[in-house]
């Protein structure tokens, strides 16, 4: 036989227990938002589960209505805790009105008309309808990918949901299962709930630890400095590129950007100015590049950008844009401003490239050294020599011939 009281106990305890790994989470990360609300709700539910035990033996409402409150209230915050761990506006009135209505029925329902089956419908809808609203948001994210941890909250919630339903039912069937019936019916209910609990914040954290997992993999990718992608990153995108043009047949296209004088820069200004240098090049040169448009950072003062299902002539066009917002920056400079000039290099890929991508950065580099050995701040592209000419295999030509 399934003992109430203990059952309310253990609820207490997991609870409290889920509140202090949460605390645990919230301080060794701050800026995750989510753990907060989620640790206020296994806290709240705490309250509440500890309220609700105080029923089973005071003969009074007060902490009914008390217990209600708190189990309403974690409800809540859990689903406030899932809109921001997507960055969701939180629908805080619509919350607060969930939480009245509830808690207003439950005493109307009491006090004023004593009536248990309303009194556990208008419970339920407290506990179940902020959950519901939250829901789409776990199994259609808006980033468009479900994470496991995602998926199983989802069931569970599902599924706390359909016992909650069903508990209703049964109620409005003439059945009594509320707390102060104390039935095997309500106790295994408690028991479902108490699991269905656990396992629901073990899904959130194992979206917590798929989400911290994403933020270092997405850090291993970018440069410190200017917050781009780094060499790592680039060279992982353009072997997905050439694995997709020798499928495909559809060339891309390289530019390999060098800042002109940069020691220059560093030996007269200091790497401070260096630096801030770097983070405005990168700034000017994102605003020239296309949505898909990939910009990296290889090292030093060295620059990339991935132009994909871009030929030759359109990879020239896309340097033209970047190497003219740098010349108007630079006209518009103060004595006490840096100017900033740049050389690029633009390469296509071909069948001869395959899939080596440094085959085609050595191309885009060939045309780099040619675009400074015409006086720099200027590009050139690197051109295949057509079959049978005498001339050496590649050949750089002359930016004009874009223009």
């Amino acid at each position: 036989m399934l003992n109430v009281p203990t059952l309310w106990t253990v609820f207490v305890v997991n609870f409290l227990a889920l509140g202090l790994i949460w605390a645990y989470v919230t301080r060794s990360y701050p800026k995750f938002e989510a753990a907060r609300f989620w640790m206020a709700s296994a806290f709240v539910g705490a309250a509440g589960a500890m309220t609700a035990l105080v029923r089973l033996f005071v003969d009074s409402p007060v902490p009914l209505l008390f217990g209600a409150a708190g189990i309403i209230a974690a409800s809540c915050l859990a689903a406030v805790g899932i809109q921001r761990f997507y960055d969701r506006p939180v629908t805080w009135r619509v919350m607060v009105a969930t939480g009245i209505l509830s808690l207003s029925g439950v005493v109307f329902f009491k006090i004023v008309f004593d009536h248990m089956q309303l009194r556990m419908l208008s419970y339920t809808l407290g506990q179940a309808l902020p959950l519901l609203l939250s829901l789409r948001l776990l199994l259609l994210p808006p980033e468009g990918r479900v994470s496991p941890g995602a998926r199983l909250s989802g069931i569970v919630i599902i599924t706390i949901i359909a016992i909650l339903a069903a508990r209703t039912a049964g109620n409005l069937l003439g059945g009594d299962f509320s707390s102060v019936a104390g039935s095997q019916s309500h106790a295994v209910m408690v028991l479902g709930l108490l699991f269905l609990s656990m396992t629901l914040n073990f899904g959130f954290l194992l979206m917590a630890m798929d989400r911290l997992r994403n933020e270092v993999a997405d850090l291993a990718l970018l440069d410190d400095l200017t917050g781009v992608a780094n060499r790592r990153h680039l060279l992982q995108r353009l072997t997905e590129e050439c694995a997709r043009s020798e499928r495909s047949g559809e060339p891309f296209s390289l530019l390999v950007i060098d800042l002109d004088g940069f020691k220059t820069i560093n030996d007269t200004h200091g790497h401070a100015a260096g630096d801030a240098c770097l983070q405005h090049f990168t700034l000017m040169a994102q605003t020239r590049l296309r949505p898909g448009d990939m910009l990296a950072r290889t090292g030093g003062d060295e620059f990339c950008v991935v132009l994909p299902s871009s030929s030759l002539r359109e990879g020239a066009l896309i340097a033209r844009r970047v190497l003219e917002v740098c010349r108007q920056d630079a006209a518009a400079c103060t004595a006490k401003d840096i100017p900033i000039a740049i050389s690029i290099g633009v390469a296509e890929w071909d069948r001869s490239i395959g899939q080596f991508p440094d085959r085609l950065i050595a191309h885009a580099d060939h045309a780099l050294y040619a675009a400074k050995k015409n006086g720099k701040n200027d590009f050139a592209v690197y051109d295949p020599a057509p079959p049978l000419s005498p001339e050496p295999p590649g050949r750089v030509e002359a930016a004009r011939k874009f223009a």
